[in-house]
């Protein structure tokens, strides 16, 4: 092609006053291709051509939602496992892609005056992502790490985009069931190991920060009650598993809150709400020693250090190792039990 390089365009550039400047450029743009329009467009107004463009290439919601719902049931399927041909082979390796687009246009659509498609695609694709943790959905070791997914920013956007469009009230309804749902003491990656748990933070850490008054911690409690309310009926009416029977869930999901819990405690305290504090301390949908030791730490807040010790000493015979565990004994004064004893000893803690 012939034509001027950078310094052989800018020397013609110089004998050239404003105005005629002004008539090349306007000829160029109105004799121009689309293309030449946009790019001369950018140049003008960058904030508002980068608004459009973004808006422009959002894909529609409602086809987001149905395309996550497809690519939600073929994993679950495990049509990506192989041996199913609604999956080609390529697409099995390159899932990883779809799952990351999928992810990045479900919060772009929530930018969209409607969130409600936006809103249900993206929670399909974190009940997804929660669940890779224990089922093999994928040909990958660790699935999120391999997506690039960071849960808790994904779950950090969806609920400030609720809270916006629809009021307090109905942001906790839906994200006190899911912060029960969907919050990991270790994270969402297999693992714990790569760049995306560094990036991670705990659910508690996200909501927490929303909750500005204490109206708004006490509502949120109650929406949280009634979410464990309807887990415990959802147990019920869960088949059994033979090998993981109803305690070990309950001991599971309140080792996962657990820092969620112990926020409770200490403001709900503070806000005159001690009878949240006791349902939540006795609710039938936890278990394990992490409700224990929930527990020891309400007696010590109430004064009644000699139950606080005996329930410490009881957490510790089940979770001997338990770090916070064996710093609120020792906080307390609580005797350890023999197991727990060795522990203390072994890391020179005594």
């Amino acid at each position: 092609m012939n034509r001027m390089n950078r310094e052989q365009f800018f020397a013609q550039l110089a004998g050239l006053d404003e105005e005629r400047l002004r008539k090349a450029l306007w000829n160029l743009y109105w004799r121009g291709s689309a293309t030449v329009r946009e790019r001369i467009e950018a140049e003008l107004d960058p904030v508002q051509h980068k608004v459009l463009k973004r808006a422009k290439e959002t894909a529609d919601p409602e086809a987001v939602l149905s395309e996550v719902r497809e690519f939600s049931t073929l994993a679950r399927a495990g049509a990506y496992m192989g041996g199913d041909r609604r999956v080609t082979p390529r697409e099995r390796t390159r899932w990883r892609l779809t799952f990351r687009r999928l992810a990045t246009e479900a919060q772009d659509s929530l930018a969209a005056p409607d969130i409600s498609a936006g809103a249900e695609a993206l929670e399909q694709l974190v009940d997804l992502a929660c669940e890779t943790r224990h089922f093999d959905y994928f040909h990958t070791e660790d699935p999120m790490e391999a997506a690039r997914f960071v849960v808790s920013d994904a779950v950090a956007r969806l609920w400030q985009r609720l809270r916006d469009s629809y009021g307090f009230d109905e942001f906790a309804d839906r994200a006190a069931p899911q912060m029960f749902r969907w919050e990991s003491r270790y994270g969402w990656t297999r693992g714990g190991w790569g760049s995306i748990p560094e990036k991670e933070s705990s659910l508690a850490g996200v909501v927490s920060p929303m909750l500005v008054t204490p109206e708004m911690w006490v509502s949120f409690a109650d929406s949280y009650l009634a979410a464990l309310d309807h887990s415990t009926a959802d147990d019920v009416a869960r088949p059994r598993s033979p090998w993981r029977d109803a305690d070990f869930r309950r001991g599971e999901r309140t080792a996962d809150l657990a820092e969620w819990h112990l926020m409770l405690l200490e403001r709900l305290a503070d806000y005159d709400a001690e009878d949240r504090i006791g349902k939540l301390v006795e609710h039938p949908a936890l278990g394990g020693p992490e409700l224990t030791y929930l527990q020891a730490r309400l007696a010590r807040q109430l004064g009644d250090i000699h139950r606080s010790r005996d329930l410490i000493h009881e957490s510790l015979t089940k979770l001997p190792g338990h770090t916070e565990f064996l710093a609120f004994a020792t906080e307390i004064g609580a005797k350890l039990p023999a197991n727990a004893q060795r522990v203390v000893e072994q890391r020179g803690l005594s």
